[in-house]
């Protein structure tokens, strides 16, 4: 099988589940939609906000996720977010709650990014190709 990309999902882990949900409504304009624990059974409570995803497409999807006993932020692993202009993304940064830690800049042949954190403490970055 030829994986074109190998990234299927991700997860965002935060403390306070409604506040993340809010900011990257705001930052991305898109919806976040409740997800069912798949850990129901097992008695481990986990709550769930999956980003938007077209399972019949390529590409990579993800949640937040309140999971006791994980705490959110100071963590190694940072998500990019697609976009047409990672400019629009960072101007959305600071009003829906977060904090700007690098302003847009240029990866050379490879486009842009911006990093920020978000309101769980959490980094995370925009790309865009111009």
């Amino acid at each position: 099988m030829e994986v074109k990309n190998p990234v299927g999902w991700f997860e965002i882990y935060v403390d306070d589940i409604e506040r993340a949900q809010k900011f990257y409504e705001n930052l991305l304009q898109v919806k976040l939609d409740n997800l069912a624990d798949p850990n129901e059974q097992s008695g481990e409570i986990l709550v769930m906000r999956s980003f938007p995803a077209d399972m019949s497409q390529h590409g990579c999807s993800g949640a937040l996720v309140h999971m006791p006993g994980f705490k959110a932020g100071a963590n190694s692993t940072v998500i990019y977010f697609h976009s047409d202009d990672c400019a629009i993304e960072e101007g959305r940064i600071e009003s829906a709650g977060g904090k700007i830690f690098k302003n847009k800049m240029s990866i050379g042949e490879y486009g842009f990014i911006c990093l920020g954190t978000d309101t769980e403490g959490n980094m995370f970055g925009v790309h865009s190709l111009k």
